[in-house]
């Protein structure tokens, strides 16, 4: 696998298709030149360019630059979902071959499927599930099932615990269907633990930031905290922070979900115990894949094209390291 790297105008921005998007947000395509007669083109909606989002572009690009039939035209909603469903609009007036869409939030799909389906262009949803009705209008989803990986997240949490023990939750943004799925797996694991229990579970946002003052305001309180449990590498590294500039990290177990360079490096240092790596380079690479067999009709045998998620520990965290270039 080629070395992952923060974008930084790697998918260069054009202007392929005449006015394509003005005003909606910023273009990115990695193609050369006026789209040729048999060349796919793909319209690709992303919540943002930052953060973990860059191994999920990463993976795009890489596809986009060894296919020529094939052209990818990018675009950044800056986590507005009004801005989204626009740019999907002009997508569709556009008559791409058919649309990706990673939702800014997944209650903002339904608009844009049902416009796409009645221009006839397909639609496949990555990294962010959609819910049962809109599953049943759109081409495939591509995604890590978030409930694995808090399942696998809190399995590892348990047995470090050997069972017992007090449990903090940190949710991500609450609504998403990665925060609802990814806690409901770390309940049902603690379900099955009489001797463990959660005391305190409250929302950061998935911001680091945010993570620091939860886990403040946690401390704070003086409730007795066995392990910290957050739905992302980025809330978990926060509430590091915060047990190390208080003094009370001592034996408290930190997990986190995702897999990122900076989460992957803490593991290493044993600062992060646990987290669950998500193949965002997977993800981005198997949304084009997925759309290029919608475009020639091919059919699947399920819509839900899963990219496992992965459990990282110390004793395996090299590998991890190695995938993102590290």
């Amino acid at each position: 696998m080629m070395k992952l790297k923060k974008i930084t105008g790697g998918i260069i921005a054009t202007a392929l298709i005449t006015g394509l998007l003005a005003g909606c947000g910023t273009e990115k395509s990695s193609g050369n030149g006026s789209k040729d007669q048999d060349q796919i083109v793909i319209g690709m909606a992303m919540p943002s360019y930052e953060d973990w989002f860059t191994y999920l572009i990463n993976g795009v690009e890489e596809y986009d630059k060894q296919h020529d039939d094939v052209k990818v035209t990018m675009v950044d909603a800056k986590n507005d979902s009004g801005k989204q469903l626009s740019q999907v609009e002009t997508m569709i007036t556009q008559g791409v071959d058919a649309i990706v869409i990673n939702p800014v939030e997944t209650n903002g799909l339904a608009p844009m499927v049902d416009e796409a389906n009645e221009a006839g262009i397909p639609v496949i949803v990555v990294n962010r599930a959609p819910d049962e009705d809109v599953m049943k209008k759109i081409y495939a989803y591509v995604g890590s099932e978030s409930l694995e990986a808090g399942t696998i997240q809190m399995e590892k949490v348990a047995e470090m615990l050997g069972g017992k023990g007090n449990v903090a939750i940190m949710n991500g943004t609450l609504g998403q269907d990665s925060v609802v799925k990814r806690t409901k797996g770390n309940k049902d694991v603690i379900k099955k633990h009489p001797d463990m229990k959660v005391v305190r579970e409250a929302t950061a946002d998935y911001q680091r930031s945010q993570g620091i003052t939860l886990m403040e305001n946690w401390i704070q309180s003086g409730s007795k905290i066995d392990a910290v449990v957050a739905n992302n590498d980025e809330m978990a590294l926060g509430a590091i922070l915060a047990l190390e500039e208080s003094g009370k990290r001592g034996n408290i177990i930190v997990a986190g979900i995702d897999g990122t360079v900076d989460g992957l490096k803490n593991v290493k240092e044993g600062k992060l115990n646990v987290t669950a790596f998500q193949d965002g380079y997977g993800q981005g690479k198997g949304a084009i894949e997925t759309a290029i067999k919608a475009v020639k009709g091919e059919k699947l045998k399920d819509k839900f094209v899963n990219i496992p998620f992965e459990l990282v520990t110390k004793d395996n965290v090299d590998e991890y390291l190695k995938k993102l270039g590290e």
